[in-house]
């Protein structure tokens, strides 16, 4: 049943995507050849008035196919006022970016949805029920209440950065232990004690750390709070995206980071089995990267469409269309590099330790 569900989840977020560019075009008066979910060759196909819906057997996307598309395409005289270049730019660029936006939209809906019904995630002094390792191990148990660190009473943020003046004797270097113990205060089913333990450092999360994790618990959202958290929530996940796909050029480790649609649907179903309300928050993330990527000034992407027509207003007429062409050679090998090195990163995951949804 996961599966069906994450496959669901995948083909709604592309319908409403290509509904977005649909929609668009038809307001603007544009003429609609073909909406289609996932790639040819058609497996199935009907036609409504002007418009061919199908369904193609590559599942990696879908499109809208608008007359005029390439100005070189031969159109029927009766559909020329209707072409996609011979509408003004700003109509091509609504039309283009209704795509986009409507994921952007769909991301900001689910995570509000999410503050508002489940809430947000509280993080307090407790220690989980899971991650205990070693040095706290054997020493710390699940639900037991840090009071304070060396005398230092406070919340999370406190407490880390007490933990974290402690350091080793000589450099810093993944697992080294502290050269003084932390005076841990805890309070344990009503009852204090004092627990004295050395932390380690940990290189990946770049601090000294004694081996647990904080619990927590969500906190409920009005609908305004929860509205205003979703668009700050977006803004960080696109910011993130940007970043992320900025660094592989130059990071082997941002390569490593990046997953193509086969991880992303893996991650999707293993979250569905998992948990419904991390599925959604999966696919709203999922929603919003599509949104970003797609607005990347690369053609084919969808922000390539939007720079040219931009660059036409500021030029005052159009750009020949040979420039483009070269120009989507180049972005469409951008495209694929980056599916590659994804695909290849979802393999490997595949085959080494999964994708880490638990």
């Amino acid at each position: 049943m996961s599966y069906l569900l994450a496959f669901a989840g995948f083909a709604l977020l592309i319908i409403l995507h290509e509904a977005g560019h649909f929609a668009a075009a038809k307001a603007v008066g544009m003429r609609v050849e073909r909406f289609a979910l996932f790639f040819p060759p058609l497996l199935f196909k009907v036609k409504r008035g002007e418009t061919e819906y199908g369904i193609g057997a590559i599942p990696l996307g879908g499109y809208v196919r608008i007359t005029g598309m390439n100005p070189n395409e031969e159109i029927p005289p009766e559909h020329l006022d209707r072409a996609y270049f011979r509408q003004p730019v700003w109509k091509r660029i609504v039309v283009i970016a209704a795509g986009p936006f409507v994921n952007i939209v769909i991301a900001i809906v689910i995570f509000a949805g999410l503050f508002a019904l489940k809430g947000t995630f509280e993080t307090t002094n407790k220690v989980a029920p899971v991650g205990l390792r070693a040095p706290a191990k054997g020493a710390l148990q699940p639900g037991d209440r840090i009071v304070a660190v060396d005398g230092r009473r406070g919340g999370v943020g406190t407490i880390r950065a007490a933990i974290d003046r402690h350091r080793c004797a000589g450099p810093l270097r993944n697992g080294c232990v502290a050269a003084t113990p932390a005076r841990i205060l805890v309070d344990r089913k009503g009852h204090l004690i004092t627990l004295q333990l050395r932390p380690q450092y940990n290189a990946a999360a770049k601090r000294m750390l004694i081996g647990f994790t904080f619990d927590g618990h969500f906190v409920k959202q009005p609908v305004g709070e929860s509205l205003s958290l979703a668009v700050t929530r977006s803004w960080q996940i696109s910011r993130d995206t940007v970043k992320a796909i900025a660094q592989i050029f130059y990071s082997e480790k941002a390569r490593k980071g990046v997953s193509g649609v086969v991880g992303s649907y893996e991650v999707t179903q293993q979250s569905f089995s998992f948990d419904a309300a991390q599925a959604l928050l999966v696919l709203g993330i999922i929603s919003l990267s599509l949104a970003v990527v797609n607005l990347f000034p690369f053609l084919p992407l969808d922000g390539g469409h939007i720079f040219w027509a931009i660059v036409e207003k500021i030029r005052g007429r159009p750009v020949p269309f040979s420039i483009i062409e070269r120009a989507s050679a180049i972005g469409f090998m951008l495209v694929i590099i980056l599916f590659i090195i994804g695909l290849s990163n979802d393999i490997g995951r595949l085959r080494g330790q999964g994708f880490g949804v638990r």
